[in-house]
Formats: structure tokens, sequence, C-alpha cells
């Protein structure tokens, strides 16, 4: 074999072992996103055993000020406590010394109702006199319960004289109120528990239903399939306005997730599961989310969505969204967390490289982070980024450049990838820079979807594309209402009473930021 085949023949296993060494990284790679998904914290904050020790914050003497005047003010408190136990002490301090203090219990809510039972000594207490009592408090619970409600409408009528006709003498007898299903069984606060049970604590209806058969009461699914279909048809001009609404604000952020949908035959049977997509965009000036199913992820979904929107959207590196950035009136936005979630999962592969790049990161959410913390305003918080997060930024560019230009970086593997994809994403993401109104990230969306990945657990799929639609419409309604602070099964059922006797025009008014609870009324128990 002659020199040169020999050069030949080395060059050319050099490079099968090259892209050998390339497949196993990148097979290293998929297994360690497996374990950290199946084992791993569902934090994506990023530590390092060899930089904890010597981790320094951007606002040390800010931060040492603050949590100096922390420590004087919890000081203070200790104080005070222990000067109050000490006194209790000092009481009975002749029954307890040979008693170890008991670990500071938290006192059960005021609140809730008091049973009182009174527990008399056995022996014959005749002649002594009661110097005192011991109260100890336990919590109950009052398992789930129905009760039927029986509305008595008494008949009146004047009484016939013998000069007068009985036909001019109507019969008197009040109205029956309005209800979400006017001649159904179910009262608007069981719907409004089933939907909340379903939505919110992510429980079927067909395990609700043994529940209830548990309790005595037998109810057939296809009858509370009827109910739920009815309910969400009178919920739908409200959410339709909501939604209206959402799209006049001028920052969102945008999201979606998957959900397994089920065909339903033109016979009417259940036939094989497709997926479908719920769309996601959330409001964080007013702290409220829609939630809009399609049974697709293209373009012409977000394009129907966004037609009436003006303003700065943020989004992952989803490609549907990029063409809006070529219109006049949307502004596309980043996510730093997607950016960082690429390089975090790097690590294990090109620590040298990934995790100064992970780090730079890091410090632009401690600024994020004291901003926050401090309550910053809008503009306190953008001259805050233009001080401190813009030299980070202009440095974490020059990183990147320098490894997208380094021949040793190769393309394919998990550090390339991550660069490649903070490159392209770099002209939207600096742009959060300039308003101290946006996010760093759209992780605020994110959490928004944490209760359908729960529920999706739980009931796997929805029934049929109508079905889904239905859930599209509590999703938003009730998660934006417990990010208001209601009580969702209070909002719901509110809502539910007032939509029948609530004019298109006054819509606006149950709308959860907008929602007030009205006085107890017996006719809430409708």
């Amino acid at each position: 074999m002659t020199k040169a085949k020999f050069i030949e023949e080395n060059k050319t296993l050099k490079d099968e072992v090259n892209h050998l060494k390339l497949l196993l990284e990148q097979k290293n790679l998929i297994i360690a996103k497996l374990q950290k998904m199946l084992f791993g914290p569902s934090s994506e904050r990023y530590s390092s055993e060899e930089k904890q020790h010597i981790q320094m914050s951007l606002f040390a003497e800010l931060e040492a000020i603050r949590l100096e005047e922390e420590q004087v003010r919890l000081e203070a408190e200790q104080t005070s406590t222990i000067t109050y136990e000490r006194k209790n002490k000092s009481k009975n301090s002749k029954n307890n010394s040979s008693q170890k203090s008991s670990p500071n219990r938290v006192p059960l809510p005021e609140h809730l109702p008091r049973v009182e039972v009174i527990l008399e000594p056995v022996e014959d207490t005749t002649g002594m006199v009661k110097i005192g009592e011991e109260v100890t408090e336990i919590l109950d619970i009052i398992p789930p319960k129905f009760q039927v409600i029986r509305f008595i409408r008494p008949k009146y009528v004047h009484l016939v004289g013998k000069e007068e006709k009985e036909e001019n003498k109507p019969i008197l007898i009040a109205p029956m109120p309005h209800r979400v299903i006017d001649r159904g069984i179910p009262s608007t606060r069981l719907l409004a528990y089933m939907l909340m049970c379903k939505f919110v604590d992510h429980l079927p209806y067909y395990r609700q239903l043994e529940i209830f058969k548990r309790i005595g009461v037998s109810l057939k699914s296809n009858t509370v399939n009827g109910w739920i279909a009815k309910t969400c048809v009178l919920l739908k001009p409200l959410y339709d306005a909501f939604c209206k609404k959402q799209f006049q604000q001028n920052y969102l952020q945008a999201d979606e997730s998957t959900l397994k949908v089920l065909k339903v035959k033109k016979s009417g049977k259940k036939g094989k599961a497709h997926t479908g997509y719920y769309w996601v965009y959330y409001d964080p000036i007013d702290n409220q989310v829609v939630f809009i199913f399609d049974p697709g992820r293209g373009r012409k979904y977000a394009a129907q969505h966004l037609k009436d929107f003006r303003g700065s959207l943020q989004t992952d590196g989803l490609s549907v969204y990029d063409a809006f950035d070529k219109l006049e009136y949307i502004t596309l936005i980043g996510c730093m967390a997607h950016i960082r979630r690429k390089f975090i999962e790097a690590v294990p592969n090109d620590k040298k490289r990934a995790e100064p790049i992970v780090w730079l990161i890091q410090q632009l959410y401690e600024i994020e982070d004291f901003a926050r913390k401090n309550n910053y305003t809008p503009e306190q918080r953008l001259e805050l980024r233009q001080a401190k997060a813009m030299p980070i930024m202009k440095k974490l560019k020059l990183e990147l450049d320098q490894l997208h230009h380094n021949t040793q970086v190769l393309p394919d593997s998990a550090i390339g990838k991550a660069v490649s994809y903070a490159l392209k994403r770099w002209e939207y993401q600096e742009r959060y820079l300039q308003n101290g109104q946006l996010e760093i990230d759209n992780n605020l969306v994110e959490n928004s979807i944490r209760p359908l990945a729960l529920g999706r657990k739980n009931w796997l799929f929805a029934g049929s594309e109508q079905g889904a639609k239905w859930g599209a419409i509590i999703y938003t309604l009730v998660g934006s209402a417990i990010r208001q602070g209601h009580q969702p099964l209070e909002y719901l059922s509110d809502i539910l009473r007032r939509l029948p006797d609530t004019k298109m025009t006054q819509l606006h008014t149950l709308f959860p930021k907008n929602w007030k609870k009205k006085t107890d009324d017996i006719l809430d128990l409708i």
C-alpha cells in the first residue's frame, strides 16, 4: 500500500471517528434530556459546585444593605416574640419547668366555624369551683354532600264577589329565576363545581360521577355532558368578548401546547385521536390569559388570532411567528429562557464553552430579580437595564460570535445548536432592553399552561374538537380569575347566575379583572 493511500485511509478513519463522536454526543444529549425529564428538577436555575463559593451578584452592595435591613427587622420580630413567650412561661414556670417547650404551631384559621365538645371529668365535681379550662383545637373536614333545593311559589288570587267576573282577577305567582338549564335538575353551583373539579383540580367527569355515586347520587355521563355543553354555550359570548379585549392590549406573550382529541365519525362513534393545539396568549400587564383551540399549529391560525393585535408579541423560536415581525404594527420579542435552556443542555457535553454563556445569562436574570424584588416601575427597570444589562448583553453577543466562528464548535453539536439558536433569535431578544414593560422571557405564559399539562395527565384527551373548544373557554375564564385572586367556584357560580340577565354591552363587568362579588342572596342557591 502506497503512502498516499495510507494518508487517504487515515483521513477517512479520522472523519469516521469524528462522525461517531458527534453521533455519540447527540445520543448522550438525548439521554441527558430524558433523565432530566424523569428525575431532574423542573427549575431551570443553573448552579455549579465549582462556582457556588465564588458566585458574585451584580448588586452585592445593594443586596447586602437590603439583607441587613431585613435581618434587623427579623431580629426585632424575634425579640418581641421571645418576650411574649417568656411572659407565658413565667406565669406557669412551676408547672412547665420540667416540660420541653412544644414547637410553634400555625394557628387554625379564625374564619372556620367552631364545634365545641365539652369533656367533663368522670369524677364527681359537686362542691368544686371551676378555675379555668384547657382548649385543644383539631382540624376536621366535612365531605362533599348533596342537598335538594325546593322552590315553593305560593299562588294568590283575589276573592271574587257576586257582581265581579272571575276572568278579571288574575292569579299571582312569582316567576322562576333564570337558570343555566331552566328545566334541568342541576343548580348553578353544581355545574360550576364540576367545571372547577375538572379544569382546576384535574378530576375527569367519570371520576366525579364515581364520587357522587358513593355519596348516594347516580348521574349518567351523557346527561352530565349535556349539562356541560349548555353551560359552555352560555359562557361563549363572555369568552368572545374577553378574547376581543385581550387582543386590544399592546403587549402579549404567546405559546402553544398539544392536546389529544378524539375524532368523531359521521356515525357518531369515536374514532382515532389526533393532535390539536391550545394557543395561549398571556397579558403580563393585566395578568390575564386566553386559550384558543385549533386543530393545527400553522401560521394561518396565529394570523387569525392576531388580526386585530397591535403591539409587542413575545414568543419562543416557533417559526410561524417570524412573519409577524415584518408587519408595521407588531414587534416580535424573544425569550431568553429558551436561549438559556439550550446552553444548559449543552453543559454536560461541552462545559468549558457552555458554562460561561450560562453564567452571563444568569447575571441578566439577577438584574431582573433585583428589579422585581424592589418593585421597580417600568421606567426604573428600563434605566436599570440600560446601565447594567446592556453591557452584559454586548459581552454575551461577543462570546456567541466567537463560538460561532470557532472551527472546533461543530454545527450539529449541542453547543453548536445552542449558539446557532441564540444568534438567530438575538435580534428579537435584545429588544427587551428598550422597553421597561417587557419581560426578559415568556415564562409567564408557560406558567399559565401548567394547569393544562396537569390536566392532560389525568383526563388524557378531549372527547371531540367541540369539547376542546369548551375547555378553552373554562381555562380562559377560570385561569384569569385565579390570577386576579378570585375563588374559582365563587367566580364561576356568580357569572353563570348573572349571565342570562346581562346585556351584551355589560359583559365587560363580568371579566375577571372587573368582577365584583355581589351581596349574598337566597337566589344564590339556584
